[in-house]
């Protein structure tokens, strides 16, 4: 047993940070009977350590409450999870300073390439408009996701973006046209948007899986992150029809 001042102490955190967290019910002491004090025990440890990991994350505190209501095996498969989530950051953070490091050293030649440093807004906001969506994947396609990142260079990027810019474009030209959505056109245009998708897919169904939760919930997607993902509901309707009758036998 721990009393309040000394488990801070070993765990490294503050008193105030302690009374914090068991305001918001996420790590709740033992109190003692006739005297009310708080005390700690080594368990607890384990318990501060899924609070701490996800808030260094960035993830807010009233989120980290309902992570703690699931029930894992056993600590384990938690650190385990914990750790993959830390190493995918930390491949997020290295590949943001090889960007960094790359415009830094163009600054020293005569005509420096300002390309890389779109690159490094990219790279940066390439994983800041991603980390919302996790949630609609399981971990297994989260893993997944994450190795498929690492095929995608700033160029194939900047290739795909400009695919789906353009094929958003011929839909909404053949919506102005009253194309038919089972028609050949339509059909064209549909084989162009599960060829796009397979590239980001992979053709793996897990994935799939995760990308249909994110798309159904569209209504909640953060409006400051998600503007880019955003497209007019008339063409997901059009493309939506189109597929249905490729699907067809």
């Amino acid at each position: 047993m721990y009393r309040v001042q000394q488990f801070a102490a070993l765990a490294g955190v503050t008193v105030r940070a302690l009374h914090h967290y068991d305001a918001l019910g996420l790590l709740k002491p033992l109190r003692k009977a006739r005297t009310g004090y708080r005390v700690y025990r080594d368990t607890d440890f384990a318990r501060l350590e899924q609070i701490v990991v996800p808030k260094f994350l960035g993830l807010p505190l009233r989120d980290i409450g309902p992570l703690l209501k699931t029930k894992p095996a056993n600590l384990k498969d938690v650190l385990g999870k914990q750790r993959r989530v830390l190493w995918d950051r930390r491949r997020q953070i290295d590949a943001a300073l090889i960007a960094i490091e790359k415009a830094e050293r163009s600054l020293d030649t005569a005509e420096p390439d300002w390309k890389l440093f779109t690159t490094v807004v990219r790279e940066i906001d390439m994983q800041n408009n991603t980390d919302w969506t996790k949630k609609y994947y399981s971990e297994n396609a989260q893993a997944k996701v994450e190795g498929r990142r690492a095929l995608w260079s700033p160029e194939l990027q900047e290739r795909v973006s400009r695919q789906w810019t353009e094929l958003v474009a011929d839909v909404e030209s053949a919506i102005a046209r009253g194309d038919d959505p089972k028609g050949a056109g339509g059909q064209a245009l549909a084989a162009r948007w599960s060829e796009l998708l397979a590239g980001f897919t992979g053709g793996d169904p897990e994935i799939q899986q995760g990308l249909n939760k994110m798309w159904a919930d569209r209504p909640n997607w953060p409006e400051d992150k998600a503007k880019g993902f955003r497209l007019p509901a008339e063409v997901t309707d059009f493309i939506g029809r189109a597929i249905s009758r490729s699907s067809q036998p």
